[in-house]
């Protein structure tokens, strides 16, 4: 066994040639051993396991004594290579191979295996540099890092010490081949193989990075290495085995420190000449490929071990190096803002910083969190936090940072800081620290502060459109920084970082920070005007919004400062929830979970889904009428509405900013609905969480005197409407002056209070800190420097100031406020006294607003303005100013003393600006009994809340804003109104099919009786008339040839879609293949001409028109699709085949049916009832139909309305295919035609049938009713069908209605085929044939002679067919009894009569003989009673009467009564005039009654029975199956499908498919027939037709409906157009898994395939789906 393993493991890796591949199939045979022997069980794998470990061995064999000396000269040439080449290999090794003898098998071994004893070390330096040139970095050098950071040893050296090291130093030269990582794993089973394999790796762990980083395909050796060491690492007893006795963390960090190294450019934050901190470059492949995440994905694989991470927690050497590795990162992807012209190339390195920042920083950093939990673990924390604090110290100078950030740049990563503020909210939330111990000095906390504070700075600057130069990409930075799996390792940590600076540093300090950094101190003045050095004036105002939104989030977010993980989690679900809707697998996807998967909560488990139904209902998946498909939702509840809606989360979540809208939008439209506000409401206040008492000090923000000047200026500019001030800016004002009163410390006593009157001046702006007295300080005189233009300036400084106030204003001047210390304290304090004085009673000149030229900066003065209010007046001013009233405050404790009492009250909840201020009101006097005594006092002063003649301006503004909207408003609605009576009908009516309650008239004039002519609108030109010869009007129709009446079946069992081999389904029961088989059948035996009239065709691939119901002129239509021909946009339809969308209603439209003209003047008189009686009528119908073109449009002259009839007869002709229309044995015959054609009005009327459910019970026009074109088609099909008169002798009329006297003539001529029996005849096609034989419009009395006739042969027909139904004894008996009864006065209306009399002439012929055998078959069980055989000839008589009342419901617009199903019989043929008039209703009905025989009944019956007989002489069999004919068909369906989706895709996915018997890449089903198709597969294609395509036209003449197998999706194929129409499958929470992506269970959603069939029945889909593409006949 040895031998054999030497033997091969040596010839397995002869290192030959440098192309991988070629070597790699060379070896292909060994390995292929190799593994086969490893499959031979336990002690083969200990044996090898031996052999590869054994040192000595391997020893013997490289050292070359005796026999092995020329192994030790090839040994020598491979070191010498490896040295001097890096890692190439000779090339002679392998002729030197091939020529050893097999002296022994021994020396062979050497060949691969010569140890790699080479120091890998030296080959750095001369790789590094040829990388550099290569990869053309231009300007930035890459910079090269002493090596004295490091461990040498870990990178140099490589020992081989035996085979198993040898072994893997080949697989690794040769990035991984698949067959030896199999076999090395496939050993892993063996311990002591394991333990010796992991050593081994970790040993060659820096060449595996050195390799990775060469190779070309990354991505193959990346999952190949993961493979490898995931079964490595995650072994907690092995990972710490390696750890302790091969010092495995160290290699790793060395490892990822050293690979990191190669891609180090010098960074340009701050200080770009003299920095000395280095970062990543983020367009090195090495990042933009993520060629890292092997190693950083084993990093943190082994410290999800506790054992591991409390090693290297403990470790400081490894916490310096690894701080090392992290600040590699910190500052990477700088950002420096364009502000001159655009970028010329947006790069998308941001991609590869955020990837990086992600993987390599922060799942680390979550790794080590999880094992810092409890109190014991102070220590890890301590020494963390030591270490980053030192790393960001070293940051800092490196950087040379004092205090200022450099200008206009900003970089989104900052892994240093997170560490920091994560293990902070570590250690104050798990393990008890205090939070004091871990904290630095505060000038270091100051440092700290600056770049989180300069990120949210910099996210408001994007949003104000400030950095477009820069491209999109910096808005993309801005998105993923707060985006659902980055945030909670960025902007979270951040914001908590500058919450734990706020909390500590002091707090004036602190908020000048932030509006510096925001730059709007600037902007902070009392002053009408004001120069802002930093920021265009257009920004100022977003920028305001940005810096006080972000002092809300500041003090209201909680996410480290106290909330449970609970609550947390609660936050986030309500926060994306309120913002839309959401399926189950966004939200898990939205709600940031811990990057590291080992950590604490993850979504899915038990708290997310008990969180989840706790806060909203699921709203199961529904239809929008339009057809658009929707997915199972997760909606907020009612009662989370009304108290959890936080918009500080939302603004805090949201990745685009039209969200936050959305959120605002649907809390609107809940208020609304709930009753509980009705107008524009403000983002509501929410009460927080309690604070953890280590961070109370934030609170501190809200009571410092910078943010009371700042408010009271705020409020001051918004009364005086200064310009660049916002509604939001109003509510986060008010925001914060509530979030003061709610957090105000207790220690303010009324008493001492109350010395300090209003009228004493202080000497400062306010007197303390606290927001609760500051609210009532009145302000009188403020100091302000304005711009000399300024109208301050201009006025004489107010009387009263006598010396004495103008020194104490001098006084408040110099000692406003900042007598604080740090330099730029004393520069925000200047700013701020400079500008927070200006006084605005005075109306100013509307010319203030204008900025003068920057050129000519205006040099600024001071003014002295009279203010004279205090916060507290100033919103009791704001609410009179919002609600547009003087006085409108009331206090409402005056009224209502409780209130003081329980302050709690709901109708303050919700509300708008009005709202607010109340409640601040009403909160500042609970506080205080002082406040609530000065806001009585101002409230019983009357003041003008604003100066009056400003009112006047605003008012006569919103005054003509409102007469401009209310005269907009009466255009608009002018427009409207003419617009709405055209679309009313459409808009009702054209998105869905089966709803007959809309029942709305159309304009189309065709069916009601009017006296004038009938008048239509044109949708393209406008203009209202009649349908001309000369211009004639037509209506919008879509032609589609379908088949779904041949889908019709005769039993109610539903067809399944087959899921085994055993279900197969065969279309023989279907309504097409029965027609087939008879028409064929007849085309056997008799003449061919009258076969073609005997039947229908259309069953399959007949045409169906529909229309929308618009007309236009034809001519415009010309024009229009000129137009549409010239126009480039790609539509989804193709006009050279004539489709367009409907001017108007924008519908799916490919023809225009002409209306033909006629006045509806006529049709009042055709419809008079006359007294003629039936024979004079039989008569004037014959001569009528023997009069060839008579047709008040004469066919000689060719006319615009006769062209466009052709035409459009054209068209539908070529709608179909050829095999649909031809059925003739000779072909191009004239009967073709005749025949195609009156099938084309009999599919319509069959599907309009369907549509309404398959009977005429509701009665009623439906909607498909009313936009109809059957009047307009049947015109068409007239004109047409009355060129091919039928010679006279032929024509069936005369067979119904004429006795002929020689019955034995036919007879004389036998070598001619016969004509096809007229009860052979299809009764509905006959009516057809003759009502489109007659000239239109059609009379009444005609109408109604035709089907009089017609129903007698029907109805004899209906006796033949139950004659032949029963038994031989039931013949005999009913043969009997009608006989007796013959002579009766009414004998031609009894069917005992009639029946016996069928019977007995049949008996003359062979129709009842040679039954034999194949009686049983043919005899029905039951015993025939009188009611069941009444049924029967209803039920066969049924689909006549129904497609007749259609007709003349069309032709004449009578309306269908509705009726109960049992009575539908009698109903129908009283309306079709069938019943006589005097028929009494108390009598049983019989169906007999409505028989109206034109010649004597016997004898006509008699003649028609002979044809039979002398048929039945010769073929009995065939005789009797034409006569049975299946009348009662089923409503088409789709196939049903199983519950589980599962089960159809363990059929269909491993179905071979039946050309090539391999499995399809795409196997697809049909829903309609259940045949198994391959998508696009090559396979099956036929003359450039792939399968889809292919089967679509046959199995539905261009309609295929097919299911995806492995996309679980439904794809709808409509001639060269197909749409994907959706999946019909939805896993519990009611979502797709299109793809199956998710790999989540799918069930049947019953609802959807009832809609998916309703638009196959309706042929809706072309009108519903929106998202055609052409297929290129390539499915």
């Amino acid at each position: 066994m040895r031998e054999i393993a030497h033997s091969h493991l040596t010839a397995a890796d002869v290192p030959s040639e440098k192309d991988l591949n070629k070597v790699l199939q060379l070896l292909e045979p060994q390995i292929s051993f190799l593994e086969d022997l490893t499959k031979m069980g336990g002690a083969m794998r200990s044996v090898l396991t031996q052999v590869l470990t054994n040192q000595q061995n391997y020893k013997d064999l490289t050292s070359g004594l005796g026999e092995n000396a020329c192994a030790k000269k090839s040994h020598e040439k491979y070191l010498i290579a490896l040295k001097s080449s890096g890692l190439t290999y000779p090339e002679d090794k392998l002729v030197y191979g091939l020529q050893e003898p097999s002296a022994g098998t021994s020396t062979l071994a050497v060949q691969g295996f010569a140890g790699a004893t080479g120091t890998l070390g030296q080959l750095d330096s001369s790789d590094e540099e040829d990388q550099d040139g290569s990869q053309g970095l231009g300007k930035r050098k890459r910079v090269k890092l002493s090596s004295s950071t490091k461990d040498q040893s870990i990178m140099d050296v490589l020992k081989h010490k035996s085979f198993l090291e040898e072994l893997l130093f080949w697989t690794i030269k040769y990035e991984f081949p698949q067959k030896m990582v199999t076999f090395l794993l496939n050993m892993l089973p063996d311990q002591e193989y394991k333990v010796a394999f992991t050593k081994t790796f970790v040993q060659h762990y820096a060449f595996i990075m050195k390799t990775l980083k060469k190779s070309h395909e990354s991505d193959t050796m990346s999952n190949r290495i993961v493979h490898i060491s995931v079964q490595l690492f995650s072994n907690e007893e092995l990972a710490r085995q390696v750890t302790e006795e091969c010092q495995l963390l160290d290699i790793m960090v060395t490892v990822l420190l050293y690979m990191m190294e190669s891609c180090l450019i010098k960074s340009e934050l701050q200080d770009e000449e003299n920095s000395l901190h280095v970062v990543v470059n983020c367009g090195e492949a090495l990042l933009k490929n993520n060629t890292y995440w092997p190693l950083v994905s084993d990093f943190i694989n082994i410290l999800s071990h506790q054992s591991v991470a409390k090693r290297f927690l403990e470790d400081h050497g490894l916490l310096v190096t690894w701080m090392n590795f992290v600040s590699f990162f910190q500052g990477m992807n700088l950002n420096k803002r364009e502000l001159n012209e655009h970028v010329e190339f947006e790069s998308q390195t941001y991609y590869a910083a955020f990837a990086a920042e992600l993987e390599a920083c922060a799942q680390p950093m979550w790794g080590l969190l999880s094992h810092c939990k409890v109190r014991e673990t102070q220590e890890y924390t301590r020494n963390v936090v030591r270490y980053c604090l030192e790393a960001l110290q070293d940051w800092f100078d490196a950087i040379n940072f004092v205090d200022e950030p450099a200008p206009n740049q900003v970089t989104f990563h900052l892994p240093l800081h997170r560490y920091y503020a994560m293990f902070l909210s570590k250690a104050v939330k798990c393990q008890e620290l205090d939070l004091d111990s871990v904290l630095p000095d505060q000038e270091m906390l100051m440092k700290l502060m600056i770049h989180p504070l300069q990120i949210q700075a910099s996210l408001a600057e994007i949003h104000s459109n400030m950095w477009v130069r820069n491209g999109l990409q910096i808005k993309g930075q801005a998105m993923t920084y707060v985006q659902s799996h980055f945030c909670n390792s960025m902007i979270d940590p951040d914001i908590y970082l500058l919450q734990v600076c706020a909390s500590r540093l002091d707090p004036d300090y602190f908020i000048s920070s932030v509006f510096e950094r925001f730059k709007v101190v600037d902007l902070l003045t009392m002053a009408s005007q004001h120069q802002n050095t930093v920021l265009d004036a257009e920004h100022e105002r977003s920028m305001l919004e940005g810096a006080l939104t972000f002092l809300v989030i500041l003090l209201s977010l909680r996410l480290h400062l106290g909330m449970s993980d609970d609550e947390i989690l609660r936050a986030e679900m309500v926060a994306q929830l309120c913002m839309n809707d959401r399926t189950h697998s966004s939200l898990l996807d939205l709600i940031p979970e811990n990057p590291n998967p080992k950590s604490g909560i993850i979504p899915g488990s038990y708290s997310f889904e008990s969180v989840l139904s706790a806060v909203a209902d699921f709203k199961a998946p529904v239809f929008e009428p339009g057809g658009s498909m929707q997915q199972g939702m997760y909606t907020p509840k009612a009662e989370v509405w009304d108290q959890e809606f936080d918009p500080v989360m939302v603004i805090l979540r949201t990745v685009y900013r039209r969200d936050v809208q959305s959120a605002m939008d649907r809390y609107t439209a809940f208020l609304k609905q709930s009753g509980k506000f009705p107008g524009n409401p403000w983002p509501p206040y929410k009460k927080r969480t309690p604070l953890h008492p280590s961070y109370k000090g934030l609170m501190r923000l809200l009571h410092c005197k910078t943010l009371h000047i700042v408010l009271f200026t705020l409020l001051y500019k918004i009364l005086m409407d200064h310009q660049n001030l916002s509604e939001h800016v109003l509510c986060m004002v008010l925001y914060l002056i509530e979030l003061g009163l709610e957090n105000s410390a207790e220690e303010e006593s009324d008493e001492e209070a109350s010395v300090c009157g209003p009228e004493r001046c202080h000497d400062s702006w306010f007197p303390g800190s606290n927001l609760v007295s500051n609210m009532r300080h009145f302000i009188n005189y403020v100091r302000v420097r304005v711009p000399e233009t300024a109208p301050e300036v201009k006025r004489d400084s107010p009387a009263s100031t006598s010396s004495d106030s103008l020194s104490s204003l001098h006084n408040s001047g110099t000692a406003q406020v900042f007598s604080l210390v740090a330099e730029r304290r004393k520069k925000f304090q200047e700013i701020i006294n400079r500008s927070s004085s200006e006084a605005n009673q005075v109306v100013r000149p509307k010319t203030s607003n204008k900025w003068s030229a920057p050129g000519s900066a205006p040099q600024l003065t001071t003014a002295i303005l009279e203010i004279k209010e205090s916060i507290l007046s100033l919103l009791i001013k704001l609410h009179h100013k919002l609600s547009g009233k003087q006085n409108s405050y009331y206090p409402p404790w005056l009224d209502d003393i409780e209130i003081l009492i329980q302050p709690e009250i709901p109708k303050y909840n919700h509300g708008d600006g009005i709202t607010a201020v109340e409640r601040i009101l009403l909160k500042a006097a609970l506080q205080s009994r002082m406040n609530k005594r000065i806001i009585e006092e101002i409230c019983r002063k009357v003041t003008p809340p604003v100066p009056p003649k400003k009112i006047t301006a605003a008012e006569k503004k919103t005054l003509d804003k409102e007469e401009r909207r209310q005269k907009a408003r009466e255009r608009q609605q002018k427009l409207l109104a003419e617009f709405a009576s055209r679309q009313k009908s459409f808009m009702e009516t054209a998105m869905d099919v089966d709803s007959p309650e809309n029942d709305i008239p159309m304009e189309i004039a065709t069916a009601e009786p009017q006296v004038s002519e009938a008048v239509y609108d044109c949708v393209i030109c406008g203009q209202s008339g009649p349908s001309s010869e000369d211009r004639p009007t037509g209506l919008v129709v879509l032609l589609q040839a379908s088949s779904v009446l041949g889908q019709c079946r005769d039993n109610i069992e539903p067809k399944k879609l087959p899921i085994t081999e055993e279900e197969q389904i065969y279309p023989w029961d279907t309504c097409a293949a029965v027609h087939d088989v008879r028409l064929s059948l007849l085309q056997r035996y008799f003449k061919d001409s009258s076969c073609l009239l005997a039947v229908s065709i259309g069953w399959e691939g007949g045409v169906y028109v529909q229309t929308c119901g618009h007309t236009l002129h034809i001519d415009c239509h010309k024009s229009y699709m000129e137009s549409l021909r010239n126009d480039q946009v790609l539509q989804g339809f193709s006009v050279d085949k004539g489709e367009f969308t409907c001017p108007l209603c924008r519908q799916f439209a490919n023809s225009v049916l002409p209306c033909y003209p006629g006045s509806n003047v006529e049709s009042n008189l055709w419809q008079r009832p006359s007294n003629k009686s039936i024979q004079d009528l039989i008569k004037e119908v014959e001569e009528l139909q023997g009069r060839p073109g008579a047709f008040p449009v004469s066919i000689s002259s060719e006319t615009n309305l006769s062209k466009e009839m052709e035409s459009v007869m054209k068209d539908i002709k070529n709608t179909t295919q050829k095999k649909y229309r031809d059925y003739s044995k000779t072909p191009g015959s004239p009967d073709n035609d005749f025949l195609f054609m009156y099938s084309v009005a009999r599919t319509n009327l069959e599907l309009e049938l369907i549509h309404r459910g398959g009977n005429l019970c509701s009665g009623g026009a439906s909607t498909a009713g009313k936009r109809s074109c059957l009047n307009q088609l049947f015109h068409v099909l007239a004109l047409h069908m009355r060129l091919y008169s039928i010679d006279s002798e032929y024509n069936p009329w005369r067979k119904l209605t004429q006795l002929v006297e020689e019955m034995n003539s036919q007879q004389g001529n036998e070598e001619q085929q016969p004509e096809v029996p007229i009860l052979y005849h299809d009764v509905t096609s006959l009516l057809l044939i003759q009502i489109l034989m007659m000239p239109q419009p059609l009379r009444k009395d005609h109408f109604t002679c035709i089907v009089k006739v017609l129903f007698t042969l029907l109805y004899t027909q209906a006796l033949v067919a139950l004659s032949v139904k029963c038994s031989e004894e039931d013949r005999l008996a009913w043969k009997h009894t009608g006989a007796l009864k013959k002579n009766a006065c009414d004998a031609e209306k009894s069917y005992e009569v009639l029946l016996s009399f069928v019977i007995s002439e049949l008996s003359k012929g062979k129709l009842y003989h040679e039954e034999g055998t194949q009686e049983c078959a043919m005899v029905s069980p039951i015993a025939w009673s009188p009611e069941s055989m009444e049924k029967y000839l209803q039920d066969f008589c049924l689909p006549f009467l129904r497609i007749t009342s259609l007709l003349q419901h069309h032709l004449f617009g009578e309306d269908l009564p509705s009726c109960q199903e049992e009575e539908e019989f009698s109903v129908l043929s009283s309306c079709l005039g069938l019943l006589p008039t005097f028929y009494q209703t108390e009598h049983p009905f019989i169906s007999a009654s409505c028989l109206d025989w034109p010649v004597p009944a016997f004898d006509i019956i008699s003649q028609w029975c002979f044809e039979i007989n002398s048929f039945t002489e010769r073929h009995a069999e065939q005789g009797k199956a034409l006569l049975i004919q299946e009348s009662r068909w089923k409503l088409p369906h789709l196939l049903q499908l199983p519950e589980n989706y599962n089960t159809i895709f363990q059929y269909y996915h491993r179905k071979t498919c039946s050309v090539c018997t391999k499995v399809p890449k795409d196997p697809a089903v049909c829903l309609v027939c259940g045949t198994f198709v391959c998508l696009k597969g090559l396979c099956c294609k036929q003359q450039s037709y792939c399968e889809c395509v292919l089967h679509s036209q046959n199995c539905g003449a261009g309609t295929g409906i097919f299911l995806l197998i492995n996309a679980s999706v439904i794809i709808i194929i409509r001639g060269h157009r197909f749409c994907l129409w959706g999946s019909v499958y939805l896993d519990a929470h009611g979502e797709e898994d299109r793809d199956l992506r998710r790999g989540k269970p799918l069930y049947i959603c019953k609802e959807r395939y009832k809609v998916l069939e309703q638009q196959w029945i309706s042929h809706t889909f072309d009108h519903i789906n929106k998202r055609w593409g052409p297929h290129y006949n390539g499915l």
